[in-house]
Order: structure tokens, then sequence, then C-alpha cells
């Protein structure tokens, strides 16, 4: 496995983040057992959770999940770089949820207990809150890292002005600031290439793109409704293939040209981009974690990558040229 920088830190990362969106709604725990340790034996290093996963409010089922994998110790928290989220609803009342300094500390100091560790490696904010000002989220990551409890902050589904506004903000309080943005990013989702891809190039911001299959939409026929361990589509899935059919056949026939599976040949074309450091994958089972694992070493040339662009054109250019002169 290949490992790069977190952005512009020291930190060293797997090129690609294990998700674990399906540990308990979708995979069973002892099934997310095995694919956490069969990750670890692959060298992914990366590990990247929320406290909203698991879908039950206040719960946070898919790090309970986490939490009681690494206490059976053996070195794996030591070994992983481990990344949450805080935004989503927590609770009932008022302050469960979003970005306010109370809730920022309340979410971590949860998220810690139910992972059974004493810091995370990284805390991203899941989304951008619009109602909470920057000094205050600010100070209370500050305090958070100065207690030990995290050790790098990054950000999820933000503009790039707000990666911009963020950092700038930190700067001026003496903070690294953002280090990483989870995007939206595939062959049928280049809206980020715009601001966000330049902003992050701009700011040392580690780009982690979630959904590289664009809800399976391109993991190819032959990997859908979860048959032989393959990806199961989505609704949302579903409804792109219905909109960009001919698009992701020309894609399928060109991965059987090059004798790839399409899932692989859409984390790969991520990886060519200099500015993502690990697209995120979210395997049901070990069997899929396996196959995924061929995406680091493809190679797509030149008109191989033209051919992509032709299939699944992006805006081209980022703004304001991508519409301006």
């Amino acid at each position: 496995m290949p490992y790069t920088r977190l952005g512009r830190t020291g930190l060293r990362v797997s090129r690609l983040c294990l998700g674990t969106m399906n540990f308990g709604p979708e995979t069973s725990e002892s099934d997310s057992f095995r694919i956490m340790d069969r990750a670890l034996e692959h060298g992914i290093n990366f590990f990247d959770t929320a406290d909203v996963y698991g879908w039950r409010v206040g719960e946070g089922v898919t790090e309970q999940i986490i939490g009681r994998w690494l206490a059976q110790g053996g070195g794996r928290r030591e070994r992983i770089v481990l990344a949450s989220k805080v935004y989503g609803k927590m609770g009932e009342w008022p302050n469960q949820s979003r970005l306010s300094a109370l809730h920022i500390r309340n979410a971590c100091e949860e998220s810690l207990r139910r992972l059974k560790t004493d810091h995370l490696d990284l805390y991203q904010m899941h989304h951008v809150d619009r109602d909470s000002p920057w000094d205050e989220i600010w100070q209370a990551m500050e305090v958070l890292v100065a207690q030990g409890k995290v050790v790098y902050v990054g950000s999820s589904n933000f503009a790039g002005w707000h990666i911009a506004q963020a950092n700038e903000l930190a700067r001026r309080r003496h903070f690294l600031g953002l280090v990483s943005e989870q995007s939206k990013y595939s062959l049928l989702e280049r809206t980020v290439e715009l601001e966000v891809i330049p902003a992050c190039e701009a700011y040392g911001l580690a780009l982690i793109p979630w959904s590289p299959l664009a809800s399976g939409a391109l993991a190819g026929n032959e990997r859908q409704e979860g048959a032989g361990g393959g990806r199961r589509e989505g609704t949302t899935g579903r409804l792109m293939r219905e909109k960009h059919g001919q698009r992701i056949e020309a894609f399928v026939g060109l991965c059987r040209q090059l004798g790839e599976e399409p899932a692989n040949v859409a984390i790969a074309w991520l990886l060519h981009n200099k500015v993502v450091t690990a697209p995120i994958i979210g395997p049901r089972t070990v069997e899929q974690l396996d196959a995924t694992l061929r995406a680091v070493d493809i190679r797509i040339d030149g008109p191989a990558l033209a051919k992509l662009d032709e299939m699944f054109p992006g805006p081209g250019r980022p703004a304001p040229e991508a519409y301006a002169w």
C-alpha cells in the first residue's frame, strides 16, 4: 500500500481510506471487525467514521463498533489514523447538533467514549455551519488540540470560499486550521473542480473524495445487486445509472479494453489527481475490500484519461476560467 502526506502536514496516510458508514446498518459487527483487520493486513492505516453513522440518533452505532474493535488491543489503535466528524444531530435538544463550541466539546467527548480512545487524529466538521462564527469554532478546536484530544482538524462538504475563510481566520489566531476537506467527487460529480480543489491546492489541504463510485453507479453491471460480494447499488445509484446510462455503458466498455474492473478504474482516476490524498472506500465485505486494492496499482495513460474526460466532462477548468474568459 503506498502512502502520502495528509495535505501540508507531515502525517502519512494510505492512498485508500477505509470508510465505515456501512458498519452496523449494512455490515454486522463481526464482519466489520474482519474488514478492519484485513485493512490493516493490506496496509490501510486511514479509517474514517462519524458520530451519526449507524443512523440511530444519539447512539453512534458505528463508532461503538470501531471502539469495540480497538479495545481488542494488538496495536490496533497505534497503527491507524482515526478520523471522525461532528455536526450531525445527536439528540433532540437545541445544542445537540451543528458547530457551537458547546456541541463541539460535548460531541468530541462522546466520540472518544464510544471509540474507546483518548484522542482523534483527524476531527472533521461534517458540514459548514453558517450560524456559528469562526472565532467560536476555532476556539473550541484549539482547546481540544491543547488538551490532546484532537491532533488535526478537517472539513467536509465545504465550498471553496468556506475553506479560504476558515483558514485565513485560523492563521490570524496562529492556529494550523483545516488540513483536509472531504468532498463528493467522482467521474459523475466533478463540481468540486471549479473552486474546492483549487482552494485545497492553495491552502495545502488533503482532498478526501467520498462516493467515488457515485453511489455504485460506476461499479459496473457485474458488481450490482451485491452478487458475489460485489457492491450493492442504492436508490441514488440507480437514478444516476438511469440518467447517465449511455455514458456508463461506454465507461464499462473502456474498462473492458483496459482489462480492469470499472470500480477500480473510477478510483484510480481520482488517484491521478495530485490534490487527491485518499478516496474513501466503503466495503460491505472482506471480498469487496480485497478487490478494491487493485485501484492503487492502475496507471491510466493519456489517451484513456482523455476518453474519460470525453465521457464524463467536468467544468474543464477551475473558476472563473470555466465560465468566463
